[in-house]
């Protein structure tokens, strides 16, 4: 046993999951409205450090790895396409490579070209921002209990929360079988280099990620997914026609919002129409299906906490990007620099790493180490 004091919030115990996807899509949103790289890597980094600091011992808390890796990736392939694709005559030629004629029907792209550090800048910062969308994505994944998570949603979205829960998982689940085919390859022994040692390591990786999968199929279907109440054919038309009337109403006053010479009665009010068809049909279609919830996780202070973290970051990264445009997108021939705003913007997601319970499973696992 070891001597780790409970923290300030309470008992060590699993935060919310919706707590941490709202703290994540926070952090994400705020990264996607600026292409500031310190910015990037102030969002990256506190997404990092709340991960090492409050990931549980099962097995999606070891998944991180992998989005960092995907994320690394994305930023080199951003690069590359600069490369490959962006080759241009203005700006400081750091390298004149020869441009690869194209046919006709190719006009408009170059292959190769010169390439210039203003678009190697340019593909370097639209790489950091998927990057860190990428990350923040993965650190809500690491934190938060996709069983759980499903507990969570609503009965009439059990269909759509599935399939969203076992999208998620997916880098979980191939961290986890990556781990224990290494460790059994390990124990076997075995000096096998090149592609002999990748088939050794891949295929058992997805034999094992396909036997998952017809595990959790199976056990979904024992447990009534996809199985429909004893609705009759009146509950069904009305329930279509009511989220069919939302989805017209949402479209038609998002477009009307967005266009300034369409008439206002169809922006605002026939948004909230369509909010209200979408709340009336979800509803309906909630009462016909049949579904228990075996100690539903309650939201206390460290949730709350985190949410408020979460949509602040959100409305203070879009209040940054409109109010100084010139640090949210700077150009590729200046200095980039950070104000009080997006440091703070930056810094304000560490808060959860300190408001927030240790899980109980992560204390479970150092007393065994």
């Amino acid at each position: 046993m070891t001597g780790s004091a409970p923290s300030l919030w309470g008992l060590p115990r699993d935060l919310h999951p919706i707590a941490w996807w709202t703290w994540a899509v926070g952090l994400a949103t705020a990264a996607s409205l600026t292409t500031n790289p310190l910015l990037l890597l102030l969002v990256m980094g506190s997404a990092t450090v709340v991960v090492m600091a409050r990931r549980s011992g099962h097995p999606f808390g070891r998944s991180f790895r992998l989005y960092a890796l995907l994320a690394a990736v994305t930023v080199v392939a951003r690069v590359v396409f600069r490369i490959l694709f962006g080759g241009q005559e203005v700006g400081h030629v750091l390298l004149d490579l020869p441009e690869v004629p194209l046919p006709d029907w190719a006009a408009g792209i170059r292959l190769l070209g010169p390439i210039t550090s203003e678009a190697l800048l340019a593909g370097l910062y639209d790489g950091l921002r998927l990057a860190a969308i990428i990350l923040c994505v993965g650190a809500a994944n690491s934190l938060a209990n996709p069983k759980r998570l499903l507990a969570s949603v609503p009965p009439a979205l059990y269909e759509i929360g599935t399939a969203m829960v076992v999208a998620v998982t997916i880098f979980p689940q191939l961290a986890d079988s990556a781990r224990r085919v290494r460790a059994a390859q390990a124990l076997r022994g075995g000096t096998t280099t090149g592609v002999g040692r990748l088939r050794r390591f891949l295929v058992p990786v997805l034999e094992d990620a396909l036997e998952r999968s017809l595990a959790l199929a199976a056990g979904m279907d024992t447990r009534g997914y996809g199985r429909s109440g004893g609705a009759t054919a009146r509950e069904r038309w009305t329930t279509g026609s009511l989220l069919l009337l939302a989805l017209t109403g949402i479209c038609v006053g998002t477009y009307a919002w967005l266009d300034p010479t369409a008439p206002r009665v169809l922006a605002l009010p026939m948004l909230a129409a369509g909010v209200v068809a979408a709340v009336v049909g979800l509803v309906s279609a909630g009462r016909r299906v049949q579904r228990t919830r075996y100690r539903p996780d309650a939201w206390r202070s460290p949730e709350l906490v985190t949410v408020g973290i979460g949509l602040a970051v959100a409305v203070l990264g879009w209040w940054f990007a409109r109010s100084q445009v010139a640090v949210a997108y700077p150009g590729v021939d200046v200095t980039p620099y950070l104000s009080p705003l997006a440091l703070l913007v930056g810094l304000l997601g560490l808060v959860p790493a300190v408001t927030t319970p240790l899980p109980s499973t992560a204390l479970a696992q150092e007393a065994a180490a």
